[in-house]
């Protein structure tokens, strides 16, 4: 591997790790991106509407293990790349759609908490959003001819402040979201941080009365079970006029909604799904665009998936031109995930050993027939076309590795009990040529 190709440390690091232990890696997925071109080209189209001022939302629907929330990090990362805000969040029992005991409230603070932009791709980038904001419009002040170091220059920048939020007044909780923020510039320009904190924690949704949040911030009103979404659409607007692209809100573990025992929890929850979905495919949400992860029960169960609600099947389900062949439509709202073919399994086992190499400074004892072995010996397990995930192939495609690594005297065939010969185990040529003629010592990270 030459240099030029090498993994940065700290995201090979991670990238490693999350391999190793089954989970979806934050930082690194498009070292391991194989497969998927379709789907990104087709989710790219998506930010491109919104970086127009449209909106969008899809459902990317997968087994366990599939890749689904693989893809939406790996889409992630691609949407910070071009200047986009993200937030992304996981569903629980304790994180939904709507419910009581704050259940949507919660969701709507994780998504904040991992707000993030390319310079705070980590999260947190809440407070550096609105300080580049107040940045640009002093910089715009200053070009206009206004002393910085002059007594008006606040004032001079603070109209600019409200004329810009008096856009977001028109909005469901404009009026107060575009205060909160105007507090927050004179919590700047006072020096005040207790101010500025109290507006940070208004806007993560952190006051639970009225009376507070009127006592700290100068507003009656705060961020609830009710209304947080409403608040993510104002975030959308917001972020644009900061000068990013849009907001993309990724949701995953959709199918805890599909878990609620309670049939009026659960639709409470598929109803806010449902004016998700209608404000972003009807233009009433511009800027955002929201992708949901979730398993194929938690799409097509009639009794308790998204199904099962009238107003979404009538939305989502396939044409039947669509299920009458093998036929895959990207534009519409659901993208179900196909399963990776022989050639991009092989492909991503191919890379995902050139990273151990990098990784742990070593020459993996690994042949391409090595590979096509690995391949073959998995793929005749009893049910390995359906239960068989390229999560599972790769967390024990790293177990060899790492056998291999801590034991120089062991071959790869011991470690599989499989021995590469003819016979049951094709040739990595034959495999080559049997999958569209891909050539294992050509694939490069």
């Amino acid at each position: 591997m030459e240099n030029s190709t090498l993994v940065p440390k700290r995201i090979l690091e991670s990238l490693m790790s999350s391999l190793s232990a089954g989970v979806v890696p934050r930082l690194g997925a498009p070292y391991v991106a194989i497969g998927r071109d379709d789907e990104v080209n087709a989710l790219l189209r998506d930010l491109n509407a919104v970086a127009d001022g449209g909106s969008s939302m899809r459902f990317i629907i997968g087994n366990y293990g599939s890749g689904k929330s693989f893809l939406m990090q790996l889409m992630r990362g691609y949407a910070l790349e071009r200047g986009y805000v993200t937030c992304d969040c996981d569903l629980s029992p304790e994180r939904r759609f709507s419910g009581g005991h704050g259940s949507g409230l919660a969701t709507y603070r994780e998504l904040i908490r991992n707000m993030a932009t390319k310079t705070s791709s980590d999260g947190g980038a809440l407070p550096v959003i609105i300080s580049k904001w107040l940045s640009s419009l002093q910089s715009e002040t200053a070009a206009e001819g206004a002393d910085p170091a002059s007594n008006d220059f606040p004032g001079l920048v603070g109209k600019k402040v409200y004329s810009v939020l008096s856009e977001l007044e028109g909005s469901v909780g404009g009026f107060d979201f575009a205060h909160v923020l105007s507090e927050y510039y004179r919590a700047v320009t006072t020096d005040s941080d207790a101010l500025r904190s109290d507006c940070l924690r208004w806007l993560r949704g952190e006051y639970t009365t009225r009376t507070e949040a009127r006592k700290d911030t100068g507003t009656g009103s705060i961020i609830d079970d009710d209304s947080w979404y409403d608040y993510i659409k104002l975030w959308a607007q917001f972020v644009r006029l900061c000068g990013y692209k849009g907001l993309i809100v990724f949701i995953d573990e959709c199918v805890n909604l599909y878990k609620i025992t309670n049939r009026v929890g659960r639709e409470n929850n598929y109803e806010k799904i449902l004016s998700m979905f209608n404000d972003t495919l009807q233009g009433r949400a511009k800027g955002l665009a929201i992708i949901l992860g979730g398993t194929p029960k938690f799409l097509e169960d009639t009794r308790r998936g998204l199904f099962s609600y009238e107003a979404l099947r009538s939305r989502l389900a396939d044409s039947r031109f669509m299920s009458s062949g093998n036929y895959t439509d990207l534009l519409g709202p659901v993208i179900r995930l196909k399963k990776l073919s022989a050639n991009e399994t092989l492909a991503l086992i191919a890379r995902v050993t050139k990273l151990h190499r990098q990784y742990y400074g070593w020459e993996p004892r690994v042949t391409d027939e090595d590979m096509v072995s690995f391949y073959n010996e998995i793929s005749a397990r009893i049910g390995a076309d359906v239960r068989i995930t390229p999560r599972e192939i790769i967390r024990d495609y790293l177990s060899v590795l790492n056998i291999l690594l801590q034991n120089p005297e062991v071959s790869f065939s011991q470690v599989i009990g499989t021995a590469v010969s003819g016979g049951a185990c094709a040739t990595a040529a034959e495999m080559n040529r049997s999958n569209d003629g891909l050539d294992l010592e050509d694939i490069e990270i």
